[in-house]
């Protein structure tokens, strides 16, 4: 005999739980337990979900964004749960400091010849527990490319979904709908 599910679904009772065999990481949710459940801050126990967080749903960042969201924002940390990556577009990285799960190698190395700073989030803990002064940042979760297959069926009108193509030839799906010359483009 089956489940009897009421409409909706059955409710997830508990939180997700990381599955990182990382000891860092490990360590961190047990940090972020404890403030969470012994500080009355909002910001330790959002850090605390989102270390939990699927691989996906902590999606990378690059420098110009971080540096752009930091405008007019001087003294306060970017926090990141997740990658911190380096950004060619941005020419002169303004001084930053910034807590992240992850820097690539160019993006530490851009923040600290700007005079800045790179923090991991125990040393976040030491100098703000309750989150006092912080800025919390995160990438950009649809921008994968898996992310633009998901919608509406390709060809639907209004349909900006991109469709799964063996090939990018010439014989391709390039008939019918999609040039002006063969009929009519969507």
């Amino acid at each position: 005999m089956g489940i009897d599910i009421e409409a909706g679904g059955r409710v997830w009772k508990r939180p997700r739980v990381t599955k990182s065999d990382n000891p860092y990481v490990r360590l961190l949710v047990k940090l972020y337990r404890f403030l969470a459940r012994r500080t009355d801050s909002k910001f330790n126990k959002v850090i605390l979900k989102r270390l939990n967080m699927t691989r996906k749903s902590r999606a990378p960042i690059s420098l110009k964004k971080v540096a752009s969201q930091m405008e007019g924002k001087d003294g306060k940390i970017a926090c990141v749960v997740g990658t911190v990556t380096d950004d060619k577009r941005l020419y002169e990285v303004p001084k930053l400091t910034v807590c992240a799960l992850r820097f690539t190698q160019k993006a530490r190395a851009s923040i600290v010849k700007a005079g800045g700073e790179c923090l991991t989030f125990d040393k976040l803990a030491l100098r703000s527990p309750l989150g006092k002064g912080t800025v919390l940042l995160r990438g950009p979760v649809k921008a994968r490319e898996a992310e633009k297959y998901f919608g509406l069926a390709p060809g639907v009108p209004g349909s900006t979904t991109k469709q799964r193509v063996r090939s990018k030839g010439r014989k391709f799906e390039k008939a019918r709908g999609k040039r002006k010359s063969r009929g009519y483009k969507v």
